[in-house]
């Protein structure tokens, strides 16, 4: 059972019926998750902002994803593993293995795997990682921009974890369960 209220789409008003409306024009749809942050519009707007300018990082939308993928495995969010599970897989295309190695933060190319082990270094240490942590990083070709956007992408995905996971959002992808790999 839910724990927030999922906003109606044709019943929102204001700020959330404008983000509302600029969402469903780019998915075609409002995900479950957005209609529960749209209660606060302040809180769905910046969640936006930040995951678009993330996407056109130096990481890149599929690294990105991979990341979700890391972090939502670390925090067993499995509304976050089901939805970047389908976007990964029907949007950006990336082979199932490959996420399912993503979940494990593990990676074929090397500097994607340093990429999710720096992640969830920063995840298991709550940001207070050692010198050797961001020299190991830095070893593995990760630019001082790079490991930044780590950072931001491990915030931004704590936040939709941590959100869904209080919210216990409706799961409205294929389900996807933290632990459980497949």
């Amino acid at each position: 059972m839910t724990r927030l209220k999922a906003i109606n789409p044709e019943e929102a008003t204001g700020k959330t019926k404008e983000l509302f409306d600029a969402i469903q024009s780019k998915l075609g749809t409002v995900p479950n998750m957005m209609r529960t942050m749209g209660n606060s519009p302040a809180l769905l707007e910046g969640y936006l902002n930040l995951s678009s300018i993330l996407s056109h990082g130096k990481l890149g939308g599929k690294t990105g994803e991979l990341l979700a993928l890391a972090i939502g495995e670390n925090n067993s969010c499995d509304y976050c593993l089901s939805a970047h599970s389908f976007i990964g897989e029907k949007l950006v295309h990336i082979d199932t293995a490959v996420l399912k190695n993503a979940r494990n933060g593990e990676a074929a190319d090397a500097k994607t795997a340093a990429v999710l082990k720096f992640a969830n270094i920063l995840l298991d240490k709550k940001g207070r990682v050692s010198d050797d942590d961001v020299d190991a990083a830095k070893a593995a070709g990760l630019t001082d921009g790079e490991i930044g956007e780590v950072v931001g992408h491990v915030g931004l995905n704590v936040l939709t974890n941590y959100f869904n996971n209080v919210a216990n959002t409706a799961i409205d992808f294929p389900v996807v369960r933290a632990g459980q790999l497949v």
